[in-house]
């Protein structure tokens, strides 16, 4: 196993939106209790470091990102040619972008929920600590 820096992580971060697999998990504690949900998202570098920027409904998720002490982004990735894995946890605090200049910015990044419900919330996570691992797959 080999421990990416920062900048590894973000560069994997961004090189999964490029891909097209822009699909992460946001993990947040509801009550004490943890709950993990999936979510389309897009990094932005707009406001000098970077964050992750994701689209929401109403409801349980956005309450428990925005109201909560701390939240967690995971994202995943497998190279089968290479047989190589690679996971990068961002751990942070997220917050809901209410400014109309801030949301229009948002309207221009690649996201694209799978679900056809609105989503016309945005959520900001702004990280605190990045890690990522990189790692050979047994058996490959």
């Amino acid at each position: 196993m080999v421990e990416l820096s920062a900048e590894e992580s973000w560069a994997l971060l961004d090189d999964n939106v490029r891909v097209g697999g822009a699909v992460g998990r946001v993990a947040v504690a509801i009550m004490n209790h943890p709950d993990v949900f999936p979510v389309n998202y897009a990094v932005d570098h707009s406001a000098g470091a970077p964050s992750v920027v994701f689209r929401t409904a109403e409801g349980t998720k956005l309450a428990a990102a925005v109201l909560g002490t701390a939240v967690a982004f995971e994202i995943d990735g497998y190279d089968p040619i290479a047989g190589e894995a690679w996971s990068v946890v961002l751990k942070g605090q997220a917050h809901e972008v209410e400014s109309i200049h801030g949301v229009f910015d948002t309207d221009e990044m690649p996201i694209f929920p799978w679900h056809s419900g609105p989503k016309h919330r945005v959520v900001r996570i702004v990280a605190e600590e990045v890690s990522g691992r990189r790692f050979f797959v047994a058996g490959t």
